[in-house]
Order: C-alpha cells, then structure tokens, then sequence
C-alpha cells in the first residue's frame, strides 16, 4: 500500500494540531513580498486540500497536483461542500504538467523532502522553471537534518475515538534518510467494536540547504532566498524547517 492511500481518510484528524492558517499567511507574506501577490497558483503535494483551500480564500487562482488519488478524494469532497474553483489534477511532481504557465508555484508540509535523490529533485526545478511565468516564484519548505536527527529512533502513538496510529521513526544518518512505519487502527463501524489496520511506509531525505541552493541554480532557476520557516531570516545551525523561494530564469529545454 503506497504512503497516504490508508491514511488520506483520517490525515485531517491527524493533521488537526498543524496551524495551516498561520502557514497559509506566512506564504501568502513571501508571494506578495517576491511579487506575486495575485494570479494562478499551483500546490505541488497538495493532498487533502487544507492548504490549496486557504490560498483560494486568500484570492489566488488555484491548482492542486497530488499523486494520491485517495487524499484527491477528500479535496474534492471539500471543494463541492464549499464551493470553491480548483481545479486538482492527480500527478507526480517530478512529472506534472499544467495547461499553461502559472504565477507562482508552493509546496509546504515537507512534501519535497519525498523526493529521494538529487535528479528527481532537480526534475522538479525544472519542471516548476517551464511552467511559471517569466518572473514568477516557486515557494516551498523542506526540513532538515536538525529535524530528522532530533527525532531519531523514536515511537509515537496517539488514541482517539475516530482512530488510533502508531508511528515508528528510523533515521539513518549516512544515508540521510527518515523513515517511518506507520500503522492505523480505524474503526469500521459507530460502536467501535471493530477495527481495520493498515500499515504504510513514508521515507524522506534530508538535503544540505547549499546543496539545494545549487540544484535550484542548475535547473535554470535563481535561487532568491533561504529563510528559516515562518521568519524572513536566514536560518541558523538549529533551524528544524526552511524555507527556499526560487524564481523563474528563462526556459530551458526539459529533454
């Protein structure tokens, strides 16, 4: 079972301890501070829509591409309950294609750190590079080393009425990569007298921030800025999240 498929039905109610509004004004604050204060927007990893909705409020035209079908289905379900216009396409980001270019592109919530190796990163880059406008930004977050490190080897587990999960953390330093097995105990009837479990495994990379300033440079981009998350500085050694804005260069062919 790939990562998100068991889980896109409960990930809100999991998620419900991330400040999504304050996020939301934070991106909203770097758009219109690299100037793309109104237009197309279009959200790499948008999964449940819970960011793409607030964009959409926030006045932006919006786009959402996700490779899970399943968290798709939740962001559907809430865009016919509130009405919203966004269009979502089910897509990989290392090959998302849009129906034409866009004014800024974000991705929040670590989703770049899924990409597992250099090349797949920079396919995004230049993905993002084809498909904004002349001048437009590409705004995303990633965590790091500090993170990952700090959380270690390390087992956490919740229990609620609406489900319950156990999340268990690997982190291998050499290698740079966090991986954690999650599994979900979610009741399959109101008298909760019956219970499913699914497992699912997620593995994330951590990226030297200077590495990917230069992948960014490499697909053709300039890279702008490097912010430790939800500040307008620079992050330091103990910055846990960061977060890159990288504007268009010039097109470049994609072969």
């Amino acid at each position: 079972m790939g990562a998100y498929e068991a889980f896109a039905s409960v990930y809100d109610m999991f998620m419900d301890n991330v400040d999504y509004d304050k996020w939301c004004a934070y991106l909203v604050h770097l758009l219109k501070k690299y100037g793309a204060g109104e237009g197309i927007v279009c959200e790499l990893g948008c999964g449940t829509g819970s960011m793409t909705e607030r964009l959409s409020d926030a006045g932006y035209d919006m786009i959402g591409v996700d490779s899970s079908p399943e968290m798709l289905d939740v962001a559907v379900e809430k865009k016919m309950a509130s009405g919203r216009n966004i269009l979502y396409l089910e897509q990989d980001m290392r090959e998302f294609e849009l129906y034409g270019t866009v004014r800024a592109i974000v991705s929040v919530c670590d989703s770049m750190n899924y990409l597992l190796d250099e090349e797949d990163l920079r396919k995004v880059f230049r993905l993002a590079n084809n498909y904004l406008d002349p001048g437009g930004v590409f705004v995303f977050d990633m965590n790091t080393t500090k993170k990952y490190a700090g959380i270690g080897d390390s087992t956490i587990a919740e229990n609620r009425e609406e489900g319950s999960f156990i999340w268990e953390n690997f982190w291998d330093d050499e290698k740079q990569l966090n991986t954690y097995e999650l599994t979900l105990f979610i009741p399959e009837d109101e008298d909760e007298e019956l219970y499913r479990k699914f497992h699912e495994e997620h593995v994330q990379r951590a990226y030297p921030i200077e590495r990917v300033r230069q992948l960014i440079e490499e697909s053709g981009m300039c890279c702008e800025a490097v912010y430790e998350a939800f500040t307008d500085r620079e992050p330091g050694p103990d910055a846990e999240r960061v977060c890159f804005v990288a504007r268009e260069h010039g097109k470049k062919r994609l072969s």
